[in-house]
């Protein structure tokens, strides 16, 4: 069988995570950004997280070797996506954005190629719009987790008009990289991100109406509910400012239960963005 070979569009830690997971599980990679620095930054948290498996017995330094030799960096669009089976982007969660990069890789991606969105909440639909019509069947929503070759969940978004044949790329790429894909509808937030932003608003509301410290709140979901990481650590870890938008777009979709607490928005004005600033319900270093 032919080594699957995939483009990610986006080399920040989402697309370099993406990036990475394809490649050891045998797909040739290439890894796309506009800036030479954000491509190097990406091959280099690459070349960290697979160093660091090694030291700790994780993985074999042959394998490493061989997944490093799967992925190639480049700054060009073009070259990125002359011979895709499927294309995966990975940039910032804004639809304008997105609709932009879809618009662009429709005319350079080979026909028939699968094209992939690593959204956490927009609508696949929306962004398919991009898209002449004849196109939109190509898209389809892949929702991976952080950090990506150790989460286990992918979300496959099947569009409204998103084809069989790019669902079940989706999945069988998913499954390649050892993952357990879930399949859900095109609908506001999906599966995960609806539920998770619910628990991490009532987690905040609770902070702000100081039912409890920030720490006990963690401590009640993970000792009670037996969740890996309490739901305002997990803020901190996704990123306020990323949350904001998300609760706002549910909050737009959904109505008022999403409405984010002035605390976030409060935290978010202040730069108190979570550990990627150094400050958010936790102190980072």
């Amino acid at each position: 069988m032919e080594r699957l070979r995939v483009a990610v569009l986006g080399a920040g830690t989402m697309g370099h995570g993406i990036a990475q997971a394809a490649a050891q599980a045998g797909a040739e990679v290439a890894l796309r950004d506009v800036e030479p620095a954000a491509v190097e930054r990406g091959l280099s948290g690459i070349r960290r997280f697979l160093e660091k498996g090694v030291e700790k017995g994780k993985i074999m330094a042959t394998d490493r070797d061989a997944a490093l030799a799967r992925i190639r960096g480049t700054t060009d669009l073009a070259s990125a996506l002359r011979e895709a089976d499927l294309v995966i982007e990975a940039v910032p969660e804004k639809l304008d954005l997105k609709r932009r990069v879809f618009a662009e890789v429709v005319d350079l991606a080979p026909e028939g190629s699968t094209l992939a969105t690593n959204t956490s909440s927009l609508s696949i639909a929306a962004i398919a719009e991009a898209l002449p019509e004849k196109d939109r069947g190509r898209v389809v929503g892949m929702h991976f987790f952080n950090p990506v070759p150790i989460m286990k969940l992918v979300e496959v978004v099947r569009g409204p008009e998103s084809s069989d044949d790019s669902v079940e790329t989706a999945l069988d790429l998913a499954r390649s990289m050892g993952k357990e894909p879930i399949v859900v509808r095109d609908a506001p937030g999906f599966a995960t991100s609806r539920l998770g932003v619910a628990i991490g608003l009532e987690a905040i509301r609770m902070l702000e109406e100081d039912v409890a410290s920030a720490e006990d709140i963690d401590r009640a979901m993970v000792l009670g509910y037996n969740h890996p990481m309490g739901p305002l650590r997990l803020t901190d870890l996704v990123g306020l400012d990323v949350r904001l938008g998300i609760a706002e777009y549910l909050a737009k979709e959904l109505g008022p239960r999403f409405e984010p607490p002035a605390l976030l928005r409060r935290m978010v004005e202040d730069g108190h963005l979570g550990q990627k600033s150094g400050r958010g319900f936790y102190a980072w270093k």
